[in-house]
This record gives structure tokens, C-alpha cells and sequence, in this order.
């Protein structure tokens, strides 16, 4: 037990490097912020920024320039912070070990441990490498985050000739597992990307990120866009050489006209509605790893859940309690205090029920965990094996405690795998218990009689029978069965001739917020299938208890080995369980998801979730419970470890990518309107209708506040009630685009019907710019309520559902109203007060084309 001395082990981290799982170089700042010009729009306006600076509109490109840079600004620091909350979390979980070096028990960083090192580990630990069992007293060791079965695994000794390969082997404690319960001595033969956990790491190099469905339809509209800027310039550049106007003063005025088409406020109003809507999701314990993956939460059609610690709570709780005579349900689930005993629905007292509380009390004594209330008084805190600190909690709910039955420990049997038991004697008051817990079969065999409410009787070979057709029915609703028994007697040997208690049925329930998230997604037709490693028959019980199962099959992962790609794609709508299955598997089922044509959110907390996290369109990993490698692989951490913020991060995707469109549609149709305004004012002979400085006062009062406040508009009642929309929907599905050209061709022609008539009414020049600015901007200003609603109309939207926009368009419309009737604004943009009929003319033409438009729409619909 010297282990290694410090120079050999200096020797080997030379030869087989340090004890680190491959991670990906965090970016830094420069690249962070450098990634926030790739977008196709983004690369427009830089374009259109050059284009101005070129023509001497230094004016314009200095406003382009300014805009871009916030929208970087915005995106840098929301995926900078996100990255420093990364790092915080990986500092909280640098390990330690116990370690043998010259002859001494050391602690060390857990990333200096090399092969040969000998450890030592005990209850509580975090083992550091894979390692081969030297020495075991009585050793347990969670291995969910490798396997997802929450139940610990016992370890024994293993030898020179062990298998070292592979999972599932008693001999090996693996890198990232808990100990549980006893001690032990192990020799390090696998570090770093060599362990399991490395291997399972390492799948994730090979897994390339994909554009989210919103940067796909973003690039799609920066197409269009450029589509539009070209025409623009060529329709102005043909009509006005047909005039016969001098061919480079219409070259030069198409390409004006062109970047006044281009809406420079929307790659920063997408920016801010993603980061506003990634604050919501903070606030709600979901931290967003990358901006885009908030829309595409919304596009979700799977997902493919984790059951440990996803699904379920990873805590162990009793849930039934059979004595001779009658079964016991038992409410409340892991460590929170509510829940109490029920028999036939009714509520009742362990001091009615002495066979129950007898059985009770022997689990208390019975036990080496502990509880303790939390200040808030809701929860308990536990130190202990997992099982043992689920009948504490059980027994509390039946009033009985440690605290409460005044025993004396003398001697213990400790639980291993080989006897299957443990056995306490205790001194209570003159009397000598032993009190025995363990498989029914080990108990079973140990009694001779059995405890009924009227007292003790012998127990028959009938009531063997009868008993255990009771643990039968137990283990056929997936819950571990666990046997209890007491004796008076004077020593642990005597024990044979004990009375029967009972048995308790305990299982990883499901989270009390799970069923109602799936039955949520369900409503959404958002299918939710359990990805697990622990066992079928487990996996479909607490399936069905989430409203999981729903009449779908369960396979196992041998199953799945057996199936070509063509035969799992055809089976997938008709299997909800996928059991004992591996990291490959898991992979294997999120790109068939995939390959079917949905968009697959995976969310786990284990190491052997990371590939598929990554793989998947949107990864979720769990912050509390959650391995530095799954949270290094997602793209949304749930703080909370609760499947309920998934769908609430699901909705608010659904409604950023609602309001997404109901900003690019206004924006779009407001900038058509001021190209119209423009182009057909040359093409008509009129003087310039509006001049430079009011255009970018057009821009500044109706692009910047009430498209953000759009982006703040709240989720429809009816989001989580329709079908997510397809990954390959174009971005102006539904009639969007005709809708974007008529309205924007109609405030155009609205804008040079008011300067043409103020003309007519005898107004001047500066007087007729003043009316089509004020029938431009108050147009607009409409119109964004009608952008509330894709299918509504001014007499339907909810006005008051955002008053962030109202707030924008009151703010907006005073800013008009101070260009126009204050002195000194209007002199900086050559306008004029508006009195009389030529004031209520441009008020007439704003209002004119929504009154006209939502009466059509309304009577349609009658």
C-alpha cells in the first residue's frame, strides 16, 4: 500500500499526460466577438455601410456602423457571460484524491493521479480514475451518470486477470462515479481520455454543430433582401435613364435608395429579443449556451429524455409498505417532507396500526443514514446510502424517528452482496432487539413467525406463499423489495426464530412537475420518449407512471443492436422506452430522430448523455446534477434539474420566433413603404419628398423602439396548443410576404397621396415633406399593432397585453410630434408645424389603408 513514489509518478504523467478529459479551448473574448459578424445580414449592412461612405453619405454609414456594432456588443456579452457561468461551474467540481505516494495517504488534484497510483476512497467520494478494486468493505458505488441506473452497485476485489474492458464490472470503479456506501482500496490503470468517461468524451470531437433553424431562415431573408436591394437599384437606375436623367446620377440614386430598403435595425432587434428572452430563461433557472438555441427549442418535435435525474428524481423513495395483513401506499416523493400513509385512500395513524409501526421502527434501527429538516421546513437533508435514507424519510411520514424510540446500538451485521442482510442489536430499556433488514428470501428463511395487527403468529408454509406473492406483486410495478424482521434476543448469532414485518417497495420516482411537462408537450404535439440504461421493466414502469408509455412499445438496447437503420426509422413512432442502452445507442437513436425529419431535443445529466446532447438540435444538461462534459456539450442548462423548465424554455422558443416574424414583417413593410415613397416620387417627376435627415428620423422613430418592444410581445395563449412548425417552414410561410408588399406598398401610397395633396391644399414644399413625414411615421406606428397578430386585425388584437410597445409607439410618436412642432428640431429637419385641413389630410392618409384593411378582414371572416 506505498503506492507510487513521487518520482515515478512524475515519470509517468510525462508518459501518459495528466488526468484531464478532453475538452474543447474555450473561445476567448476577440473570437467571441468576432463570431457576431458571420450573419448573413449583419455582412449586408457592412456592405451597405462601405457602399455609403463611398457616395459621401457619411451620414448614413456612420448610423449603419453604429447599429451593427451594438448588435455584436449585445451578442458578445450575452455568450461571454454565458461562458463564465460555464467556468464557475466546472472550478465548483475540481476533485481531489486520497492518494498513496512515498509510503503516505496524501490528498492531491485529482488531475495529477497517473496509472499504478493506489487510492483509497470512502462514502462520499468522487472517484478520480478508473481504477481496479484492491481492497472492499462492504463497497457501493453509483454509477447512474455512466449507466442511468440509480441503483448503487456493489464492488468487490478483483485480481491480475480482471477485465478491465467495457462496463458493468463489480471489480472497476469508474472515473466520475459516487461512492456510496463502505471503503476501499483501488489501483489507478486508466486516466483521463482513456477511462470510460474519456472514451464517452471523446465521441464529441466527432460531432460537428449545424445552423439552428432561425440562422438558416435568417440567411434566407438576407437573400431576399439583397434580391430586393438589387432590384430596387436597377427599377430606379431604368427609369430614370428612360426619363433621359444623366446615367450616373441614377446609378447613384438607385444605390441610395437601395440601402434605404435594407432594415439596419434588424439584426440587433433579433439580437435583443433572443438576450431579453435568454434573461426570461435565467430567471426561470435555464442558462442558454448559445443565443440561437432559444428559437430552436421552439421548432422541437422529439424529445429524448434521460430517465435518472431527468425524468426522475435520482432519489429513492418507499411508496408502498405490504404487512401481513394489508398494503400501505405512501405519498410525497424523495427528500420533500409532505406524503403520508394510506390505506384503502384514507389516511392512518401508525399508532392504529402497530404491525406497521413495528415494521417502521425496524427500518429506523436498522440503518446507518441520517435526515434532517431543512430551516424552510420543507425538505429534508440526508447523509447515508440512498435506500436507507428513503426509509427514514418513509418513517417520518409515520411520525417515528430515531429521536423517538430511545435505542441503544450494541453490535452490527453490516450489508454486504454475499449475505444480503443487515442485522442490528440494540438495548431498549431492559431488553435486548435484534432487528434485521434484506432480499425477502435471506429474511424469509431467518422467521418462524409473522407480525399481525392481533399480535405474533407462527408462520406457515401457506403464508410463505402468500408473502411471497406479495414481493411478486411488489417487483412487477418495477419497486425494489426489501424484507424486515425482529427478534428478542441476547447476540446477533441468535438469528433464526424471527418474526416477520413486512416489506417495503421503493423506487426513483418520477419528478412530481415530470408528468405534467410530458402531458404539456403531448398537448404541443411534442413527442417525449425515456432514454435509459437502467432496466426494461423499471424503465416502462416509471414510463407509465409519467404518462410516458401510452400504449408504446419498450426495446431494449440488444434489440436496437439487432435492427438496420431502415427498420428503426419505420419502428420509432411506435416505441416510448428505449432501455439498457448505451452512449452509441443513445447517439444512434438521436440522429434517426434526426433523420426522420424532426428536431430532437436530448436532455441528461450523465456523462453518457454528452454525445447525444451535442448531436441533438438542442442539448439540455442538468446544472445540479449534471457532469462538467454533459454541461460542456449543451446548448441549454437547466438549473434547476426540472423537466417543467424545459417546456417553459420550449413556449418561450414558440413565442421568440412569433415574434421574430411579427418584427422582420413590420420592418420590412415600413422600409418598402419608404422605398416606394421614394422611388415612385422620382418616377412621377415630383420634387424629393423626403429629405435625408428625415428618413434617418423615420428610421430612429419607428425601426429601433417599437420593433424591440415587438420582440417583448408575450406568448400567445394558444403557443403550447399547436404543432411545432417544420425545420424546413420558409420564413414567410403563410402569406407573410404578401402581406409585408401590400402593407408596405400602401403606406408608400398613402405617404405621396399626403404630399401630393398638401401640395393641392396650397401648402409649401417644407409643408407637404412635414405631411408625408407625419403620415409615413404615424402609418407605421399603426401598423405595429397590426403586427401583433398574424391573423387578427386592428378591432381584434390585445392592445394592452404589451405595454412595453406602448410605452415604444407613445415614445416614438412624441419624438414626431417634436421634430414637427418644436422650433429648434424643426429647423435640424427642415419641417414645418402642421394647422388645419392639411394637418387632419396627413392624419386621414395614416389612418385610411388599417381602418379600410381590418373592415375587409372583419367582414371576411363573418
Amino acid at each position: 500500500m506505498k503506492g507510487l513514489t513521487a518520482a515515478q509518478a512524475a515519470e509517468r504523467r510525462r508518459e501518459y499526460g495528466s488526468n484531464t478529459l478532453a475538452q474543447a479551448k474555450p473561445p476567448g473574448a476577440l473570437r467571441i466577438f468576432l463570431s457576431q459578424f458571420r450573419d448573413a445580414m449583419v455582412l449586408i449592412l457592412l456592405a451597405a455601410t462601405v457602399i455609403s461612405a463611398l457616395l459621401g453619405e457619411w451620414t448614413d454609414a456612420v448610423t449603419i456602423i453604429v447599429i451593427v456594432l451594438l448588435n455584436a456588443v449585445l451578442g458578445f456579452v450575452q455568450e461571454y457571460r454565458t461562458e463564465k457561468t460555464l467556468e464557475t461551474l466546472r472550478n465548483m467540481t475540481a476533485p481531489t484524491a486520497r492518494v498513496w505516494r512515498d509510503g503516505s495517504l496524501q490528498e492531491l488534484p485529482a488531475d495529477q493521479l497517473v496509472p499504478g497510483d493506489v487510492i483509497a476512497v470512502e462514502a462520499g467520494d468522487c472517484v478520480p480514475a478508473d481504477c481496479l478494486v484492491l481492497s472492499a468493505s462492504r463497497l457501493y458505488a453509483n454509477e447512474s451518470i455512466l449507466t442511468g441506473e440509480a441503483e448503487p452497485v456493489a464492488k468487490v476485489k478483483g485480481d491480475a486477470h480482471s477485465d478491465l474492458t467495457g462496463l458493468h464490472k463489480p471489480h472497476i470503479l469508474y472515473s466520475g462515479t459516487a461512492v456510496t456506501r463502505g471503503t476501499g482500496t483501488a489501483e489507478v490503470f486508466a486516466i483521463g481520455r482513456q477511462t470510460q468517461v474519456g472514451q464517452i468524451s471523446g465521441m464529441l470531437s466527432t460531432i460537428e454543430r449545424t445552423e439552428t433553424p432561425l440562422q438558416k431562415r435568417l440567411g434566407e431573408l438576407g437573400k431576399v433582401l439583397a434580391l430586393i436591394c438589387v432590384g430596387v437599384c436597377a427599377a430606379v437606375f431604368a427609369a430614370g435613364v428612360l426619363r433621359g436623367e444623366p446615367v450616373f446620377d441614377m446609378l447613384m440614386t438607385g444605390i441610395t435608395i437601395a440601402i434605404a430598403a435594407i432594415p439596419e435595425g434588424l439584426p440587433a432587434t433579433v439580437t435583443i429579443a433572443l438576450a431579453l428572452a435568454v434573461n426570461r430563461m435565467m430567471r426561470q433557472k435555464a442558462l442558454v449556451n448559445r443565443l440561437h438555441s432559444v428559437e430552436t427549442l421552439g421548432c422541437t418535435s422529439v424529445i429524448c429524455s434521460d430517465k435518472t435525474g431527468t425524468i426522475t428524481e435520482n432519489r429513492m423513495t418507499v411508496t408502498q409498505i405490504a404487512v401481513y395483513e394489508h398494503v400501505y401506499d405512501i405519498t410525497g416523493s424523495g427528500l420533500r417532507r409532505e406524503g403520508s400513509i394510506l390505506l384503502d385512500k384514507k389516511h392512518v395513524s401508525t399508532k392504529q396500526e402497530p404491525a406497521l409501526a413495528a415494521l417502521l421502527q425496524c427500518a429506523v434501527l436498522c440503518n446507518n443514514a441520517q435526515i434532517a429538516a431543512t430551516k424552510d421546513g420543507k425538505t429534508w437533508t440526508a447523509v447515508g446510502d440512498p435506500t436507507e435514507t428513503a426509509l427514514l424519510v418513509a418513517a417520518a411520514k409515520g411520525s417515528i424517528s430515531e429521536q423517538t424510540l430511545g435505542c441503544l446500538r450494541i453490535s452490527e451485521e453490516p450489508f454486504d452482496s454475499e449475505t444480503r442482510c443487515m442485522a442490528v442489536l440494540l438495548q431498549k430499556g431492559k431488553d435486548r432487539l435484534l432487528c434485521a433488514k434484506g432480499a425477502l428470501d435471506v429474511i424469509l428463511e431467518r422467521c418462524s413467525f409473522v407480525r399481525t395487527g392481533s399480535g405474533d403468529i407462527p408462520l406457515t408454509e401457506t403464508m410463505r406463499g402468500r408473502i411471497t406473492a406479495q414481493a411478486e406483486a411488489l417487483s412487477g410495478q418495477a419497486l425494489r423489495v426489501l424484507a424486515f424482521a425482529e427478534k428478542r434476543c441476547n447476540a446477533l448469532e441468535e438469528r433464526y426464530g424471527m418474526t416477520f414485518l413486512g416489506m417495503c417497495g421503493m423506487l426513483d420516482p418520477p419528478r412530481p412537475e415530470a408528468r405534467e411537462a410530458i402531458r404539456t408537450c403531448a398537448a404541443a404535439s411534442v413527442r417525449t420518449v425515456m432514454i435509459t440504461g437502467d432496466h426494461k421493466n423499471t424503465a416502462a414502469a416509471i414510463a407509465a407512471k409519467a404518462g410516458l408509455l401510452r400504449g408504446g412499445e419498450a426495446v431494449t438496447g440488444d434489440e436496437l443492436d439487432l435492427m438496420t437503420d431502415d427498420q428503426l426509422d419505420r419502428r420509432l413512432p411506435q416505441i416510448s422506452v428505449f432501455a439498457r442502452v448505451n452512449p452509441a445507442h443513445k447517439l444512434r437513436l438521436v440522429q434517426a430522430f434526426k433523420r426522420c425529419g424532426h428536431v430532437v431535443t436530448m436532455t441528461g445529466d450523465g456523462v453518457n448523455d454528452a454525445p447525444a446532447i451535442k448531436e441533438a438540435d438542442v442539448g439540455v444538461a442538468m446544472g445540479e446534477s449534471g457532469t462538467d462534459v454533459a454541461r460542456q456539450a449543451a446548448d441549454v442548462i437547466l438549473m434547476d434539474d426540472n423537466l417543467a423548465t424545459l417546456v417553459s424554455a420550449v413556449e418561450q422558443g414558440r413565442a421568440i420566433y412569433a415574434n421574430i416574424r411579427k418584427f422582420v414583417r413590420y420592418l420590412l413593410s415600413c422600409n418598402i413603404g419608404e422605398v416606394i415613397t421614394m422611388f415612385l416620387g422620382i418616377l412621377m417627376g415630383m420634387p424629393v419628398v423626403l429629405l435625408p435627415l428625415q428618413i434617418l428620423l423615420v428610421n430612429l422613430a419607428t425601426d429601433g423602439l417599437p420593433s424591440i418592444a415587438l420582440g417583448l410581445e408575450p406568448p400567445d395563449p394558444d403557443v403550447m396548443r399547436r404543432p411545432p412548425r417544420k425545420p424546413d417552414e420558409s420564413f414567410f410561410a403563410d402569406g407573410l410576404m404578401s402581406r409585408i408588399v401590400w402593407r408596405g406598398i400602401m403606406i408608400g401610397l398613402c405617404t405621396l397621396g399626403s404630399f401630393s395633396t398638401a401640395l393641392r391644399f396650397g401648402g409649401t414644399l417644407t409643408e407637404a415633406r412635414t405631411a408625408a413625414l407625419l403620415t409615413l411615421v404615424a402609418s407605421q406606428l399603426i401598423h405595429v399593432f397590426e403586427c401583433k397578430s398574424e391573423h387578427g386585425t386592428l378591432l381584434t388584437v390585445r392592445y394592452f397585453s404589451n405595454w412595453n410597445l406602448i410605452g415604444a409607439v407613445l415614445l416614438s410618436a412624441a419624438m414626431l410630434a417634436a421634430a414637427i412642432w418644436l422650433p429648434w428640431a424643426a429647423g435640424i429637419f427642415g419641417t414645418a408645424p402642421l394647422y388645419g385641413k392639411i394637418l387632419w389630410q396627413a392624419v386621414g392618409f395614416s389612418f385610411a389603408v388599417p381602418i379600410i384593411t381590418s373592415l375587409v378582414t372583419y367582414r371576411r371572416k363573418k
